[in-house]
């Protein structure tokens, strides 16, 4: 999966009762769409991540072609 910056990444929760984590794609650093990505979370924290398997990327309307 690609992602562009201003993209949405939702990783899903892996255990009973964990919430899933919203937040927006502030920088793609790897090739061509691939991670690793800088993320904003809406909780405000701020990360670099390698997503597994338990993730989306929803297409921002200003990437959408």
């Amino acid at each position: 999966m690609t992602a562009k910056q201003g993209d949405r990444i939702i990783i899903h929760g892996r255990t009973v009762g964990a919430v899933d984590r919203h937040g927006e794609i502030l920088e793609v650093r790897g090739a061509d769409g691939a991670p690793p990505y800088a993320v904003r979370f809406d909780d405000g924290h701020e990360t670099l991540i390698f997503p597994g398997t338990d993730f989306i990327i929803e297409e921002s309307r200003a990437n959408a072609t």
